[in-house]
């Protein structure tokens, strides 16, 4: 029952000055400790009492920045992808969207925590296909963190796959 996505859809958080961040002035709870870990390090909570979500620690030990994965494309598994989500055939809405994303992965805050670049982990980050070209790429300010203010609520830091329809909110804003 393996699944797999290309990751298509990413947002930036970089506390300890970032008002979006959940470790905004180095703030640290159970919840947020995760961010404070290795870069690889799976931050996975619950959004408004409804979603899980998945960030990816970045930032190096000790310093909370962490990139948010919004959306992918099914790669492997997409059956499974389709069952876990209810849906019958192959459509963006399968894996666009955070918390729609874990769903179809079955990532849960059981993998919070979680090495996502141990190669025998239960879930991972692999790179299986070439890098791809920075003009293949749009930024544009994240969604949802109007509560931020400015100037973060401005900052480009939401960065899709130009082109990919497995991308939340496509069109949300204009292209940087």
């Amino acid at each position: 029952m393996e699944t797999a996505v290309r990751i298509t859809e990413t947002e930036a958080y970089r506390a300890p000055e970032d008002r979006a961040s959940h470790a905004y002035g180095n703030k640290r709870t159970p919840r947020t400790e995760v961010f404070f870990h290795a870069p690889g390090t799976a931050y996975v909570y619950l959004c408004y009492g409804i979603h899980e979500m998945m960030n990816v620690v970045t930032g190096p030990a000790g310093t909370p920045h962490a990139v948010l994965i919004r959306a992918g494309e099914p790669s492997r598994g997409t059956e499974f992808i389709m069952a876990r989500r209810k849906i019958n055939t192959l459509h963006p809405r399968l894996t666009s969207g955070p918390g729609v994303l874990t769903k179809a992965l079955g990532i849960d805050r059981s993998l919070n925590g979680s090495n996502l670049l141990d190669p025998a982990g239960k879930i991972r980050l692999e790179v299986t296909g070439p890098p791809v070209d920075s003009s293949a790429i749009t930024a544009t300010p994240r969604i949802g963190i109007d509560y931020a203010g400015a100037p973060w609520v401005n900052k480009p830091w939401r960065f899709y796959l130009r082109d990919n329809p497995f991308v939340s909110r496509l069109g949300a804003f204009k292209e940087t």
